[in-house]
């Protein structure tokens, strides 16, 4: 499955996993949010609220597209966050993890906190 995520500055594709929290997002899509970010990592709140599923990780690796279940929101790391230990990318708790962003995540370093995000399938 893949989906387009776009933003005023720019857009991306990611290509995400068959999960149950992947397939209860891309149900819903097209979606409109309202970005925040956080460190090194944009994120959003979908209207979406699945269950931590097994293997959820707190620790990836830059450009995993993650949902954080506690606040019901998607979550794009691309680098450190503020609870980060060096260069990794620690997310706020452990986050459903649905697939990878296709291309360079650091393309999320032109989101703004207050810029709407549209996610759509591609």
């Amino acid at each position: 499955m893949q989906i387009r995520l776009s933003w005023p500055a720019g857009h991306i594709t990611a290509t995400l996993d068959e999960t149950p929290t992947s397939k209860a997002l891309t149900g819903v899509l097209p979606i409109t949010s309202t970005a925040r970010t956080w460190g090194e990592e944009v994120y959003f709140e979908t209207p979406v609220s699945p269950a931590l599923e097994a293997g959820a990780q707190q620790v990836v690796e830059p450009g995993t597209v993650a949902f954080w279940t506690e606040g019901d929101a998607l979550a794009l790391p691309y680098g450190p966050t503020p609870i980060s230990r060096g260069d990794e990318c620690r997310l706020a708790g452990p986050c459903n993890v649905l697939g990878r962003l296709d291309g360079d995540p650091r393309v999320l370093a032109t989101v703004r906190s207050g810029d709407p995000v549209r996610v759509e399938l591609a």
